[in-house]
């Protein structure tokens, strides 16, 4: 079995000639919780948004295991929502498209931290915390092999961080793959075991040992501003 569950070889992408991601490669292990670590404006989102084949490469291509792509649940800018009707109606199109029962609807909702009286209102009346949830909760609704999550903690009040990274964890350890982007250092310390550091390339990828993690968080820091090449103040 490929122990990678996502390659991406070569990837560059191009805006009217201004380079997003230029020749990035790195792979995604199977069943790790991977972090997509850079600062504003290097490429992770465009990166996510290849992956998910909601962009196309400029040049490179990303590989699935298996060679088709898996099961994969996303949120992107804190998740899809139409903002004409309630969340509700919302998440109900969506299990219809995926074939998501009544049931794995409301099991998702309680999962996601989000009451009854929160469903009735259209997203844009969600705070930012709420459209975290409200997106996670949409990417699990189809049960995928892989989650794709854009900066989710922000918006997050501390309890809601540390209960995100338990999601997260418990999703991997469950034989899920998770793969994330983040310019908060110590969250991607928290629950990563794998890291790719990217500032348009990529910078480092491998695991949280390979980087040295472990010695502590002015030894991640300092690593991390090396390898982006911004000083401590650009982050």
């Amino acid at each position: 079995m490929n122990q990678n569950m996502i390659e991406v070889k070569g990837v560059t992408k191009s805006f009217r000639g201004v380079v997003a991601v230029e020749n990035a490669s790195f792979v995604v292990p199977r069943g790790s919780v991977t972090a997509l670590l850079g600062p504003n404006g290097a490429g992770k989102t465009t990166t996510l948004r290849m992956i998910l084949g909601l962009a196309r490469p400029t040049a490179g291509r990303v590989a699935y295991a298996g060679g088709s792509a898996p099961r994969i649940g996303a949120s992107l800018d804190g998740g899809w929502g139409s903002g004409q009707v309630s969340a509700a109606a919302d998440w109900d199109y969506v299990a219809g498209v995926l074939g998501a029962s009544r049931a794995r609807v409301e099991e998702v909702r309680e999962y996601v931290g989000l009451r009854s009286g929160d469903m009735r209102k259209p997203v844009t009346k969600f705070s930012t915390g709420m459209r975290q949830r409200h997106g996670l909760g949409i990417a699990l609704l189809g049960e995928p092999d892989v989650l794709i999550l854009d900066e989710p903690v922000n918006g997050l009040d501390p309890e809601g961080i540390r209960w995100l990274r338990g999601v997260m964890r418990s999703f991997a350890d469950k034989g899920g793959t998770v793969l994330l982007s983040s310019h908060l250092l110590g969250e991607v310390e928290h629950v990563a075991d794998h890291l790719v550091v990217v500032n348009k390339t990529v910078r480092f990828a491998g695991s949280v040992d390979e980087l040295g993690v472990g010695a502590g968080r002015g030894e991640l820091e300092g690593q991390y501003f090396a390898l982006v090449g911004v000083g401590r103040s650009a982050a």
